[in-house]
């Protein structure tokens, strides 16, 4: 690499220290210099610059990977299209984060840091700038979406159906990020619901977040007829449709979404013999909160290949009995039927904490860990907002807001 990263480690310990004001500053610098910046960012910018600081976290947690920085940055290039960062926007915003480090840096700053700084930078934007040109010419940076048709499925889950204005490749196992007009550049990620159809209209699932900007509107008062911004689809948690093995599914609450989508990959296999056996464990708060299970019967009456095992505790058990009784159904169904879990393709998807847990309890069954797929998820469950230095480091949480992708 062409700059030190144990330099910018040790200046970042330094500003780290004052994450807050030093992002607020980054943004006030930044629109003083260049204001017609400030349409491209959301009216309100708490969350964007948690985002911009975490962002930052992680590419210093990479510095010592440049395969991992690349992949980081390469994703995160992709993924601005959608925000119409252009070419001429990279210098401005270099500018004001450095002149941001600078300032929180105090009597510690020296030109070998400063160096440092400009070199990581400029690695940083050619990356990003060289991923986002990677991109075919004719790939849109976002469709427009109107959406058809809006079920409420649970008291804070909606199922809404959206067609979008050209055609939109994506394959099973896939998500997408999801903006409104109603919160303009608010993006989140959600998971598409389908496998590919012949009309070329997408489902999605929805659960209200507490206090979630774009979900809270999502849920309660989008209509039909409404028209939305998807971003391109992204995720590897896909499946080979010709994979002989057989496939173990786990979804928590929403997560059926993505599972959904395989199921019915699977479905339309058209081969001379039927799709290998999949086996669906669908896991929830409570019984109310399976809230697809038309859906679930009729792939289940139509498919002799498939099962799916319901597993929600009674009502008014807590959230850690839900964890314990999905457990238990692992660790007796793969060893009591199949012997274990050894040969599965594994596709696990549902809240943040799910999928860990869930790896290390199939792996002690026997799965393989190269047939095991989720897509990337933050270590912890926990949604309050950093207020120390060891929180940004020691004590990484649950961002809704932040795209998958840039976790990964």
């Amino acid at each position: 690499m062409p700059f030190d990263p144990a330099v910018i480690r040790a200046s970042f310990a330094v500003v780290e220290r004052r994450a807050d004001h030093l992002v607020t500053y980054f943004y006030a610098h930044l629109f003083a210099h260049n204001p017609g910046f400030r349409p491209l960012f959301p009216a309100e910018l708490s969350e964007q610059r948690d985002r911009l600081f975490a962002a930052l976290t992680q590419i210093v947690l990479r510095l010592e990977s440049a395969e991992q920085l690349t992949a980081y940055l390469g994703a995160l290039g992709r993924d601005h299209r959608k925000f119409q960062a252009a070419p001429e926007h990279y210098p401005a915003v270099g500018a004001s984060l450095i002149a941001a480090v600078r300032h929180f840096s105090g009597h510690s700053w020296t030109p070998e840091i400063e160096k440092a700084w400009t070199e990581a930078y400029t690695v940083i934007s050619q990356v990003m700038l060289e991923a986002a040109r990677s991109v075919p010419v004719e790939a849109p940076a976002w469709w427009e979406a109107e959406v058809t048709s809006r079920h409420r499925s649970a008291p804070d889950v909606v199922r809404l159906t959206l067609r979008p204005d050209r055609p939109y490749p994506f394959l099973s196992g896939q998500y997408l990020s999801l903006c409104s007009p109603r919160r303009p550049r608010v993006w989140r990620p959600y998971s598409i619901a389908n496998a590919p159809r012949g009309d070329g209209t997408l489902e999605l699932h929805i659960r209200r977040v507490p206090d979630g900007l774009l979900s809270t509107v999502l849920v309660n008062d989008l209509v039909p007829g409404e028209r939305l911004l998807i971003g391109p689809p992204v995720g590897d948690a896909v499946l080979d449709p010709h994979s002989p093995r057989p496939l173990l599914a786990v979804a928590g609450g929403t997560g059926w979404a993505q599972i959904r989508s395989l199921v019915e990959q699977r479905a339309a296999w058209a081969g001379p013999a039927p799709p290998a056996r999949a086996t669906v464990f669908l896991a929830a708060r409570d019984d109310a909160d399976q809230y697809d299970l038309d859906t679930v019967r009729e792939l289940v009456a139509g498919h002799a290949w498939l099962e799916v095992v319901l597993a929600a505790p009674a009502d008014g058990a807590d959230r850690e009995e839900a964890i314990r009784l999905l457990h238990d159904g692992l660790s007796r169904h793969g060893p009591g039927r199949y012997g274990g879990w050894a040969g599965h393709d594994i596709r696990l998807s549902g809240p943040p904490d799910l999928a860990p847990g869930i790896a290390r309890l199939l792996l002690g069954l026997g799965a393989e860990p190269g047939l095991i797929r989720h897509d990337p998820v933050p270590p912890t469950f926990n949604r309050t907002r950093p207020l120390t230095s060891s929180d940004w480091f020691l004590d990484q949480r649950n961002v809704p807001w932040i795209n998958r992708t840039d976790l990964g």
